[in-house]
């Protein structure tokens, strides 16, 4: 059983790992591809567009894709299935062990 919980818990930890990546190449990639208004940079910190007196989100399409992937992945999306995945799989072995103790 301490094997099958081993396999679990490599998964669940390369799982985490997979968002993590995820979350921060697609955050790079947003600021890469973000279009502003003329006489407004972006700025990375805050992911705006910023003069001094105005801060703007940008507009573009690549950009708001890029950012709701990103909530998507985060813990509205993918990353909070992660507690609900961690206790289906101890239950089925709860149930597996179980199972495995009848005799007929």
């Amino acid at each position: 059983m301490f094997n099958v919980l081993t396999g679990i818990a490599m998964g669940i930890v390369i799982f985490a790992i997979t968002i993590g990546v995820g979350s921060v190449v697609l955050t790079k990639f947003g600021d890469s591809i973000a279009a502003c208004p003329a006489g407004q940079p972006y700025s990375a910190d805050y992911q705006q567009c910023t003069n001094a007196t105005t801060n703007t989100t940008p507009s573009n399409g690549a950009f708001t894709s890029t950012t709701s992937l990103i909530a998507d992945l985060g813990t509205g999306g993918l990353a909070g299935w992660t507690s609900a995945i961690i206790a289906l799989a101890v239950g089925l072995l709860f149930i597996g062990a179980l199972m495995g103790k009848r005799k007929y």
